[in-house]
């Protein structure tokens, strides 16, 4: 099962940044290059749960140094609390969109699936990872960072133009779902089996 999602989130990954090629472009044509790093959202995400998993099929023997589980921490921080809001991000931008008069197509019934399970697979794995409150506020300073990055430089994932009018109202719905996420992640922690 794990190999399997470790696939699955791997293929992701790729195609994810695949799928965000030509806003990268532009971002390193138009704005500084470190910059780069927030503009994909999601196959981001989806890279911290592949890595995560990864310390999952790949238990570290013997007693694990801090540094080791510091490192850990916070990529599985990142991968849960990341997977979450990008995962229930891109379904509500595709559903506003849609509701605008976006015409909806495959790609996003397929987008809509995958994001779901981005969601869902982050709220399930939580119990079988190590980090704590700690991280988790580490990730919410990433996610609100990148929030604000992405609205300020204007590096947010390209929306379809239905949507242009809302810009407002998706920051404020962006930077609150980061919030929301963390609040949510600190109620599942309880629940994990380590």
């Amino acid at each position: 099962m794990l190999w399997l999602l470790f696939v699955v989130n791997a293929a992701g990954t790729v195609y994810g940044y695949i799928w965000y090629g030509k806003q990268i472009e532009y971002t390193m044509n138009h704005n500084p290059l470190w910059q780069v790093v927030f503009v994909p959202d999601s196959p981001t995400a989806s890279l911290f749960f592949t890595i995560a998993l990864l310390f999952l099929l790949f238990p570290k023997k013997g007693t694990p140094s801090a540094a080791y589980i510091g490192v850990r921490s916070i990529i599985e921080a990142l991968a849960v609390l990341t997977s979450f809001k990008y995962g229930i991000w891109a379904v509500t931008m595709i559903a506003a969109g849609g509701a605008q008069g976006d015409p909806i197509v495959w790609q996003h019934y397929m987008l809509v699936v995958s994001h779901l399970g981005m969601a869902v697979e982050g709220l399930l794995f939580v119990r079988f990872m190590i980090f704590g409150r700690t991280a988790a506020i580490i990730a919410l300073m990433w996610m609100l960072l990148n929030d604000m990055l992405d609205y300020s430089a204007g590096i947010f994932p390209w929306l379809p133009s239905e949507l242009d009018d809302d810009l407002d109202a998706i920051r404020n719905f962006t930077i609150g779902l980061s919030i929301i996420t963390l609040l949510v992640t600190n109620l599942t922690l309880k629940f994990r089996k380590v």
